[in-house]
């Protein structure tokens, strides 16, 4: 049996071509007794204002650590420069207010759910 010259758009078809064979395959094989039911997870207010809460206070720390990284870095290259380290201080002054209100989100939040009647 004689074959056929490759070319490059035999090649370029067959490269094409098998991706597309195996999604097909994916897809014919796909069931609906294979997936899994999905947890609605938010059913009220009271778990929306946790999960908000949670995400705050991770952006505040997140936010307080790269201050804290700032100041750091900039006390350590002053250079001796008054001007500098005072940037340098007030930089850490902000990095531990930011750690402050993230530690105190929680109670701020459990005193704006004693206004709203959740708790």
């Amino acid at each position: 049996m004689p074959t056929r010259p490759r070319t490059p758009a035999r090649a370029l078809a067959r490269a094409a071509a098998t991706p597309l064979l195996a999604a097909a395959l994916l897809i014919a094989l796909a069931s609906a007794g294979w997936a899994q039911e999905t947890d609605p997870g938010v059913t009220d207010l009271d778990t929306v204002i946790t999960n908000i809460r949670n995400w705050i206070v991770g952006l505040l720390v997140a936010f307080a650590t790269l201050l804290l990284t700032v100041g750091g870095l900039r006390y350590l290259l002053a250079g001796g420069d008054p001007g500098e380290v005072n940037k340098a201080k007030d930089t850490l002054k902000y990095s531990a207010l930011g750690y402050l209100v993230a530690v105190l989100a929680p109670i701020l939040v459990e005193i704006l759910r004693g206004f709203v009647g959740l708790s």
